[in-house]
């Protein structure tokens, strides 16, 4: 018996240690990245960091003409924007930067990640930048951010472009004190099958997701601290009122949305269009096919119908500049 107690302990005092070295060999493959070998990696010569408020935003400024301002979604990065700015930087300033606990941007020194905090980031940025009027568009959370900038200062957005917004109240939010205890191991083990599978079931065509992508977005949440912020948004993020916040929206809009889209459904889309009904003049466009992460999905296709949207409307707005000058001088 006691041959058999000493053989049982040795066998899991074994098993303990062999979990033990398992544990230390994952936490040391999923171990961080240091933020200057991400920027070596993912910066380009449009690149640039600004200081906000103690945070430093990663940003990328390109093209001339009237600004549009671009907020991606949440788990994402600046990158995935690409495809619009090809699409629009011929004619247009386009602006877009990487939210704190996100991208080459990283944990916010004050640990504050809720919309409050993301909202008063976004205004000191554009205003650090000096933009008087522009227009903003965004995805998912950054929809949120941009109905609730758009919302608080009408008489700066020119134009807003919405695509799948976050999703409205008592549907999919994340609520404070959401994340379990288990969920931290994340800070030390960070499977790249955890991208994969979020992506896979995001996009309406899996065929369409690429390596390139869940790589992206592996490294990106591996920058050094970056897990913990991340899970402290989680934690901490709420929607707000979109519905309330929706009906003080006045800006010509464009809602676009993916209709195989499963985070936010697409009937959500035109629940959105009733709360806009203040808008000066909104349009609604569906897409076949497309899910949730529809900015890398269907990327190029969608920028051309913003680039035409904005274009038309410009030349909407000019034309009624015109007239209005000639009846004064009539």
């Amino acid at each position: 018996m006691l041959k058999f107690l000493k053989v049982l302990g040795l066998l899991i005092l074994g098993l303990w240690a062999a979990g033990t070295l398992g544990v230390l060999a994952a936490m040391w493959i999923y171990r961080d990245i240091p933020a200057e070998v991400l920027e070596a990696r993912y910066m380009t010569p449009a690149s640039r960091f600004l200081n906000v408020d103690g945070a430093r935003i990663h940003y990328r400024d390109e093209g001339e003409g009237p600004a549009v301002v671009l907020v991606h979604a949440n788990f994402a990065n600046l990158i995935g924007w690409d495809p619009w700015v090809e699409a629009l930087q011929d004619s247009y300033r386009v602006i877009r930067f990487d939210m704190t606990s996100h991208g080459l941007t990283g944990p916010d020194p004050t640990g504050d990640y809720s919309l409050a905090r993301t909202i008063e980031l976004t205004e000191r940025f554009v205003d650090a930048l000096g933009l008087e009027n522009f227009s903003i568009g965004g995805t998912s959370l950054g929809g949120t951010v941009a109905i609730h900038y758009s919302a608080r200062h009408p008489e700066r957005i020119d134009r807003l472009i919405l695509l799948s917004p976050g999703s409205l109240e008592g549907r999919n939010q994340m609520r404070r004190g959401g994340v379990p205890d288990i969920a931290r191991i994340l800070e030390h083990i960070l499977p790249r099958a955890l991208p994969k599978f979020m992506l896979t079931n995001a996009y309406g065509d899996k065929t369409k997701l690429t390596d390139d992508v869940i790589d992206r977005w592996h490294d990106m949440w591996l920058r050094e601290g970056q897990r913990e912020a991340q899970l402290d948004r989680l934690s901490q993020y709420k929607s707000g009122d979109l519905e309330g916040v929706a009906e003080n929206v006045r800006a010509p809009t464009l809602l676009l949305w993916g209709e195989e889209n499963p985070q936010a459904e697409v009937e959500q889309a035109y629940e959105f269009e009733e709360l806009l009904h203040n808008t000066q003049s909104l349009e609604l466009i569906i897409y076949p096919g497309v899910g949730h992460m529809a900015v890398q999905e269907a990327g190029e296709l969608i920028g051309r119908d913003v680039r035409a949207w904005l274009d038309a409307d410009l030349e909407t707005a000019a034309a009624e500049e015109a007239e209005a000058a000639a009846t004064v001088q009539d």
